[in-house]
């Protein structure tokens, strides 16, 4: 995994998550704190881009002849799972969203 993390895989994951853009606030609870579904999306996000970093790294690592050890490659399974599992969820948000939308649009 050395390998992959020299390559541009993201930081360890206590890596604080990036803020928003200037000018977009994501929902504020009355404690001034974001709201728990603006958290679940900037976590799946901010994994997103990790699984993504990762997996770039991986291929660059591939393209540039660097043999993986074997325990390099189960370390890279469990990030490739990871980002699976997390394109997943994402998906499973977005329906559950667009569900909530048609079913509020339809009962107006």
């Amino acid at each position: 995994m050395a390998a992959i993390r020299e390559l541009g895989s993201p930081p360890h994951p206590s890596t604080p998550l990036p803020t928003p853009p200037a000018g977009r606030h994501p929902p504020q609870e009355p404690d001034g704190e974001p709201s728990p579904f603006a958290r679940l999306v900037r976590g799946l996000a901010h994994e997103t881009d990790r699984g993504e970093a990762s997996l770039k790294g991986a291929l660059a690592a591939g393209r540039a002849g660097v043999a993986l050890d074997p325990t390099s490659l189960l370390a890279l399974q469990a990030v490739i799972y990871r980002y699976a599992e997390t394109m997943d969820l994402a998906a499973q948000l977005v329906e559950k969203a667009s569900t909530g939308v048609k079913s509020i649009v339809q009962g107006q």
